[in-house]
């Protein structure tokens, strides 16, 4: 029985076409479907294309034709379709960043220099002659009788976080605030003049010109002046008698910004102090002088890891005080037994030249010492 696609005399002789060389069920299980063709990697030009000259009767599939719904006419597939559609939009994206980058280069965030440092230094002038004395009798009978001793009278306040900044970023705030106090107000080398650099560690780099100068070649213009950073004494004038100063004061903090925190401080810092030229000073020849900071101080976050500050302003009262005298350079107390030499500031002449003194018609009164109200004593038996 002939099988449907043989030859109609049979298979020639010659040709093997033996059951074991050629047998065409062995074919009839593959199935040819329209996936398949699609897939394949020839693809037969139409009936319409082949009339031409020198044609050629399959072609290439292209890369872009894949294996989707691609008709007979060679019209990309959907799947090509969608890689050229990715392709363009990483390249539409590409030239967008390269675009944007040339319009718009990053510019880091501004953090701006430091600001001047702007102080103001009042000399407190006594009315009546200045009292004399031991240093710890002098305590005892004045306003500073129960303020600490040293550091110890620079107490910190209780620490909230801010909207943002931790609580460990406020605290490291406040200690470098602390630190800055306790360097510029207590530390003997400072007091007597013969040191700055424990202060000036402690300051924003770009400050530290403005501090130099003001500590080379002081001034009372309201930015140089080395009384504005820290206390010292003009040691041809006076000695600081007790190392144990008296301090009484508050700390507090607050959020201006929101990459900046600032610490105002406001203390009293009370020293016995004695002559310091003549005759070695006798044991009760000290006398009391009273200064009063008020600092302002701000912090970034890079202040914070770099434990430094930026001193924006400082307010300073000082006496007993002679007005006459500048106490940009350094205080000059007025000592024991000693009383005012001049009712007011030394004169000011508007037609110098030259930067003239902020501060020459600042001078206040000191008011006369007072002793801390008595404790009544209860009666013997």
């Amino acid at each position: 029985m002939a099988v449907p696609g043989d030859p109609p005399n049979g298979t020639p002789e010659g040709i093997g076409g033996g059951d074991d060389e050629f047998r065409a069920d062995e074919y009839r299980s593959v199935v040819f479907d329209e996936d398949f063709v699609r897939a394949a990697r020839l693809q037969e030009y139409s009936a319409e294309e082949r009339m031409g000259e020198h044609a050629r009767a399959v072609r290439s599939r292209s890369i872009w034709s894949g294996g989707g719904s691609a008709t007979g006419t060679g019209t990309p597939g959907r799947g090509a379709r969608q890689g050229m559609l990715l392709v363009l939009l990483i390249a539409s994206a590409f030239a967008a960043a390269v675009y944007m980058g040339l319009r718009n280069p990053y510019v880091p965030p501004p953090g701006g220099p430091a600001a001047a440092l702007s102080s103001t230094v009042v000399p407190l002038a006594p009315t009546t002659a200045v009292p004399g004395g031991r240093p710890v009798d002098l305590y005892a009978q004045s306003p500073a009788a129960d303020y600490r001793v040293g550091a110890a009278g620079i107490t910190l306040p209780a620490v909230r976080r801010t909207h943002h900044f931790t609580d460990s970023e406020v605290v490291a705030a406040l200690s470098i605030a602390k630190d800055y106090l306790v360097q510029s107000s207590l530390d003997p080398d400072v007091l007597s003049g013969s040191a700055s650099r424990p202060v000036r560690v402690l300051l924003d780099p770009d400050q530290l010109a403005q501090f130099d100068r003001s500590m080379t070649t002081p001034s009372g213009d309201g930015r140089h002046a080395a009384t504005g950073w820290l206390v010292r004494f003009d040691p041809r004038t006076a000695l600081v008698a007790d190392s144990r100063v008296r301090v009484s004061g508050a700390l507090t903090v607050d959020e201006v910004a929101p990459d900046v925190l600032e610490v105002i401080t406001d203390h009293t810092f009370v020293y016995a102090v004695r002559p310091a030229t003549g005759a070695p000073a006798a044991e009760d020849g000290a006398s009391l002088f009273t200064v009063r900071r008020e600092l302002r101080l701000r912090f970034d976050r890079e202040d914070l890891t770099a434990r430094r500050a930026e001193l924006v302003s400082a307010y300073v009262m000082a006496g007993p005080q002679d007005c006459s005298q500048d106490p940009a350079e350094g205080f000059r107390p007025v000592l024991a037994g000693a009383g005012p030499t001049t009712v007011g500031p030394a004169a000011s002449d508007p037609y110098s030249s030259g930067h003239p003194r902020r501060t020459a018609g600042l001078c206040g009164v000191l008011a006369p010492p007072s002793t801390p109200a008595a404790t009544p004593v209860s009666p013997g038996p």
